[in-house]
């Protein structure tokens, strides 16, 4: 694992200028940059790519974070085979119309480029594809999304979440919606009688009431992802994806002031609980980022998804 090529792309975003402008999105870059050099990750051109509006960036500069240039910076993360990578975003988050209905919710997760009020926003669909679907073989990714409505902005199948006690649950959706699907398929191969079909309808209309139910929802019902997010392509992908997310889907995620320093709340609370623990498990990660935030005040929930149904105690968090 010690020689494997490892790759980073930090964004921040604080729409400089404008009438949306954030304050802590340059330092997050910053903060995370530090931090990804003491764990191994150069800082050279060809393995990280960072993306800003500092005004010393120009606007046609590749490295100004429009949506084109982060479609395309991501592209270059996922591309190489046998890769550790690593991606950080601090900007904006929204929820914008889902165009392709693959969402019951009839929305989208998405974060907000430099150029959004011209060329739109890019959903947690497109996401997938281009850090999922697009991701090469033998590389694992982790990700950290520090922007509001982030819960699902990845369209990942497993979302596990602490409560205020350190317990973690598993919002296991794909496995509850998946066992009725295929308890209805297994009820028509075993032959179309007028009854078994009947028998299957009543099973694929409970799976896609199941579904569709959970799509942002409040904090003491289970959320996950819709039918068509889990069948088929998100389900099957089985790639080692993982992302912490600064809130759910339905919340909002909050600028902090650290010692003075304009700083995202779960950029902060994140890099706090490395330093405390230099290499937890998944399941401390989140208990601990979730303490940092309840002990600031913060009323954010952080989540933790997965491309897979990951052991949160016993794997360590590698980055």
């Amino acid at each position: 694992m010690s020689n494997r090529r490892k790759k980073s792309l930090l964004i921040g975003i604080n729409y400089v200028g404008s009438g949306h402008e954030l304050r802590g999105c340059h330092s997050d870059v910053d903060n995370m940059a530090e931090f990804l050099s003491y764990r191994g990750y150069t800082n050279n051109r060809r393995d990280r790519v960072i993306l800003t509006d500092r005004p010393e960036v120009p606007y046609d500069s590749a490295y100004y974070p429009t949506g084109h240039n982060i479609l395309a910076a991501m592209d270059w993360l996922v591309s190489e085979p046998g890769c550790t990578l690593f991606l950080h975003y601090s900007g904006h988050g929204g929820q914008i119309q889902d165009v392709d209905g693959n969402n019951s919710s009839g929305m989208d997760d998405s974060i907000v480029p430099s150029d959004f009020e011209s060329r739109g926003q890019i959903s947690s669909t497109l996401l997938h594809e281009h850090l999922v679907t697009y991701m090469a073989r033998e590389c694992t990714l982790f990700i950290i999304m520090d922007c509001c409505h982030s819960g699902s902005a990845v369209e990942l199948p497993f979302v596990y979440r602490s409560d205020s006690d350190g317990q973690i649950s598993l919002m296991d959706n794909l496995k509850a919606g998946a066992r009725l699907v295929g308890e209805a398929q297994g009820i028509i191969s075993g032959g179309f009688s007028y009854r078994k079909v009947g028998e299957a309808q009543e099973l694929l209309a409970g799976a896609s009431s199941f579904f569709k139910g959970l799509r942002h929802m409040g904090e003491q019902e289970e959320e996950g992802l819709a039918e068509g997010e889990f069948a088929g392509q998100y389900g099957s992908e089985q790639k080692m994806v993982t992302m912490f997310s600064g809130c759910r889907d339905d919340q909002t995620s909050a600028d902090a002031s650290i010692q003075g320093e304009a700083t995202g709340a779960m950029t902060w609370a994140f890099l706090e609980t490395m330093k405390r623990a230099e290499n937890p498990s998944y399941a401390e990660t989140l208990q601990l980022t979730r303490r940092m935030l309840d002990e600031s005040r913060y009323t954010q929930i952080p989540q933790l998804s997965s491309g897979l149904d990951i052991d949160l105690d016993h794997l360590t968090l590698v980055l």
